[in-house]
């Protein structure tokens, strides 16, 4: 079945286990940690797969490397054959296996983490690991099944990933209170682009795209930094209704918003913002893995189980 693919020398475990290697880390330097011995090893084992295949496998970009299509696919079947005989090999030695779950840092912390850090949930030889990623990364790390599970704001994500959706909430503005003296004060002062307010990167890319129009006085990468600059410095900031403010929620108004264009300058019968088709509807969070994993390991259907059952609706 297999005589044509060993008929020759160039193939091994540890010649895949270079190629991802490298595309994971971006650049055969980084891969090698700057050992110029073991560069030279994954030049050359790399050089010797693409001699065995027939195809280029890597082209240089930069100071990096970028896959060809055919490295890409090759080091995708590398890594599940990898992770395969990884998990294999945790089971016979009866070795704790860490879920690897991406998702951004509010929901890790409001969700996640009391979760997973329950005494009711720990079970044994498992364990968790979580990390704050973007839903763009988190997409392509899942193809790389270098995250066993993600939590992202968008159920599009490119085949052969699944979702499934956890739960849902409305972006608000937070507006301190000495800043406005009314809600009705504070929206005109919204709509009019005369309220600075704070925007997270962690809003999903819908939410950047209905504010086009209006210029966030500062940019945060998650919605705890942005909770931060609306509590320490008093900023206007979106955040999601789920976070809690505590005892110090009484200070701020909590509005609803729906963005609006800015008028044009000439041919309109009105100076007043005109409605826009962009308004900040309700937003779920969605649980999306990869249907490859739970073929490599027989205990992860359980695991994403588990996480539909607690964080769900």
């Amino acid at each position: 079945m297999f005589a044509r693919l060993f008929a020759q020398s160039g193939l091994s475990l540890d010649r895949l286990r270079a190629l991802v290697e490298v595309g994971a880390a971006g650049s055969i330097a980084r891969a090698a940690a700057g050992d110029v011995v073991k560069q030279s090893q994954y030049s050359r084992q790399i050089k010797e797969l693409e001699d065995f295949f027939g195809t280029t496998l890597i082209e240089r970009e930069g100071k990096g490397i970028r896959f060809t299509n055919n490295g890409r696919e090759l080091a995708r079947i590398s890594r599940f054959l990898l992770l395969g005989l990884s998990n294999f090999q945790r089971g016979c030695l009866g070795e704790e296996h860490t879920y690897r779950i991406g998702a951004g840092a509010a929901f890790i912390q409001t969700f996640l983490l009391p979760l997973l850090a329950g005494s009711q949930h720990t079970e044994a030889r498992l364990a968790y690991a979580v990390e704050a990623l973007a839903d763009d990364l988190i997409e392509q790390r899942l193809h790389e099944l270098t995250l066993d599970f993600g939590v992202v704001t968008t159920s599009a994500l490119t085949r052969p990933l699944q979702t499934k959706k956890l739960l849902s909430w409305n972006l608000r503005l937070f507006v301190p209170k000495i800043l406005q003296p009314t809600a009705k004060k504070a929206l005109r002062a919204f709509y009019e682009r005369r309220l600075p307010f704070v925007l997270a990167t962690e809003a999903p890319r819908v939410i950047f795209d209905a504010l086009s129009d209006y210029r966030p006085a500062l940019i945060c990468n998650n919605f705890l930094e942005a909770r931060s600059a609306l509590l320490d410095q008093g900023m206007a900031c979106f955040l999601p209704d789920y976070l809690e403010l505590g005892s110090r929620a009484r200070d701020f108004f909590v509005l609803a918003v729906s963005p609006r264009r800015k008028p044009k300058a000439h041919g309109t019968a009105t100076n007043a913002a005109q409605p826009s088709r962009s308004v900040l509807q309700r937003i779920s969070y969605s649980l999306a893995w990869n249907p490859r994993l739970l073929r490599l390991n027989a205990q992860a259907e359980r695991r994403r189980d588990f996480l539909l059952s607690c964080v769900s609706a």
